[in-house]
């Protein structure tokens, strides 16, 4: 088997908004239906759809790599995404043994690892 991608399926609470807050976080949107969208940044992907799922949505977890969290950090500090989208968060880095990691929880309540491991 070679692997050329993983492209998980993320759901959204209000698609629009999922949408614009996405492309804020510097993804390009490729519309595939009118209810789902592709969004692509630096060769790696996600399905962003229009289905909300209070249990699924509260649930769902995504870990990206960065090359350097702490710039990472401060470019997400100064999209302010929390001031244009109710309930988008950022919270800030935290060390751990392996690495490090600051997050994101998206308009819908979906939490983003943006994480970096120790080298």
């Amino acid at each position: 088997m070679k692997v050329k991608s993983l492209r998980p399926f993320i759901g959204a609470k209000n698609f629009e908004i999922s949408r614009n807050f996405y492309k804020d976080l510097g993804f390009e949107e490729v519309i595939l239906f009118h209810n789902m969208s592709l969004f692509t940044k630096a060769g790696f992907a996600f399905y962003l759809q229009d289905a909300y799922v209070k249990d699924w949505i509260d649930n769902t977890m995504l870990f990206l790599e960065v090359e350097n969290v702490k710039e990472c950090y401060e470019e997400l500090l100064s999209l302010n995404l929390p001031a244009k989208y109710e309930d988008a968060r950022l919270s800030p880095i935290q060390h751990n043994d392996w690495g490090s990691e600051c997050f994101v929880h998206d308009p819908s309540g979906i939490l983003w690892h943006f994480g970096e491991f120790s080298k």
